[in-house]
């Protein structure tokens, strides 16, 4: 039997995703053994992150100043878009700093199963991106699931017609892995996206 303040807290945590009812607790009385100065802290982050934080008008990327930082650096290519499901896939490619375009981010996937159609995601916007000229590339980064596969083939024949390239990131055997691991669809994709050395 817990204080009430207390199983509220861990009720709230445990909403928090990946974590269990056993994690949620395990926080809370961390929360509570810390000194208070520590706890007013993770408020203030979580209440500022709630009023400052936003999408980007035009890339729909996370940020605190709209439209966000991708999307205003001049140093950055408009002309190549780099299309993701979800705001935390832009910074697995920004990790690469090999990317010097812009992002689109759809806000998830395809997914008739869960009700989550085209309207759903942040496709009006890509559009109209491309449809204003300038934007020679497509790059479609989603996950290589079959709710990432369907997204990436629909938005392929939405944009093809608009005159603009549409290229899908190569998939296949992650570095450090041995082949011996490798279903027939990772194969058959890293033998796809295979270059010439």
């Amino acid at each position: 039997m817990l204080p009430e303040p207390l199983a509220r807290l861990v009720e709230q945590l445990q909403k928090l995703p990946g974590i269990g009812a056993k994690g949620a607790q395990r926080l809370a009385f961390h929360i509570l053994k810390n000194p208070r100065d520590e706890a007013e802290r993770l408020c203030d982050a979580i209440r500022e992150v709630k009023e400052r934080v936003t999408y980007c008008s035009t890339c729909n990327n996370i940020t605190d100043q709209d439209p966000c930082v991708f999307c205003t650096n001049p140093s950055r290519d408009q002309r190549v878009i780099c299309v993701v499901e979800e705001p935390q896939n832009v910074s697995v490619v920004e990790k690469t700093r090999e990317f010097r375009g812009v992002y689109h981010v759809l806000m998830g996937t395809l997914s008739p199963l869960h009700g989550v159609g085209p309207d759903d995601l942040k496709i009006t916007g890509l559009l109209s991106r491309v449809g204003n000229g300038g934007v020679e590339e497509i790059i479609l980064a989603t996950n290589p699931t079959v709710e990432g596969e369907a997204t990436a083939l629909y938005l392929a024949r939405l944009l093809k017609p608009l005159g603009v390239r549409v290229t899908r990131i190569a998939m296949g055997i992650p570095v450090g892995s041995d082949l011996e691991y490798a279903d027939e669809v990772t194969m058959s994709r890293a033998m796809e996206g295979r270059r010439e050395v």
